[in-house]
């Protein structure tokens, strides 16, 4: 509509002023180049409108690609900012109730949202392993994310609760849980069963890892394992955390589940 009206304007935009064939001024002679302008302003513009959506979807479409990554590295940079700023005045509080895998003396750290019942959580919880025995310089700080019901929030709750009793026996108790199957064989669909099952799994694990099975039980409703599920889930919110796993590598984010590989390769930067 703006390029047809802009072509009528620019031929016979000068038709609606009245003037003096014989003599014309100067102002409407300035009026009708600025109609002109304005016609070609208006044309030029549409001409526009209507070849780069073609442009861009038939003649280069990679340059689609190429802005959705520069904006999508935009908002990395924005987020690993704010993370940044954050994990380094908030360690303690993110470390103080959360399993800790590795050295836990260690300068290095990797925080991991993570569910049991997720499996490229299990995947990556694998990568991670080989990354703790390939060097000592490392500590994992499992930030139990209960997002499957009954499925993680039993899992989330022992492992932290275990944390409570001994750091080393809750580690060893935490990759029986992402190693092993703790999920019943049969299929329950009654929550309170599921659970029931689950939390049968569960201790048989812990009592292996050494662990108090009664005080592991009570512990799992204490005050101490909802502050650090309320934690976990406030910093997910904080950083957009909508999926597991979710990594922070020394001050990067890393969504998904990643190889060893760039897991040693962002704690080398």
């Amino acid at each position: 509509m703006i390029l047809v009206l802009g072509i009528a304007l620019y031929m016979f935009g000068g038709m609606m002023l009245k003037h003096d064939a014989k003599k014309t001024s100067v102002a409407v002679a300035l009026v009708r180049k600025a109609i002109k302008l304005l016609a070609i302003i208006m044309v030029a513009g549409s001409i526009c409108r209507l070849f780069v959506p073609y442009y861009l979807t038939s003649v280069n479409p990679m340059i689609l690609q190429e802005m959705a990554n520069g904006m999508q590295e935009q908002q990395n940079a924005e987020k690993n900012k704010a993370i940044r700023e954050f994990v380094r005045g908030n360690a303690f509080e993110m470390m103080e109730n959360a399993p800790v895998l590795g050295n836990r003396e260690a300068k290095k750290t990797i925080y991991v949202w993570t569910a049991a019942s997720c499996g490229y959580c299990r995947r990556v919880h694998g990568e991670l392993d080989r990354v703790m025995k390939s060097r000592d310089d490392v500590r994992v700080v499992l930030k139990n994310f209960s997002i499957h019901g009954v499925m993680s929030d039993g899992p989330a709750r022992a492992m932290i609760a275990a944390k409570m009793q001994d750091a080393d026996k809750a580690a060893k108790f935490a990759d029986m849980v992402f190693t092993r199957e703790y999920r019943p064989s049969e299929n329950i669909q009654d929550q309170e069963k599921l659970a029931a099952a689950i939390e049968k799994n569960l201790m048989k694990f812990a009592k292996e890892a050494g662990l108090d099975t009664e005080r592991l039980k009570e512990d799992m409703t204490s005050e101490v394992v909802e502050i650090e599920l309320a934690n976990v889930r406030d910093l997910a919110n904080r950083f957009e955390i909508t999926g597991t796993p979710f990594l922070i590598i020394g001050e990067e984010a890393f969504p998904g589940a990643i190889p060893a590989a760039q897991i040693n390769q962002a704690l080398d930067k």
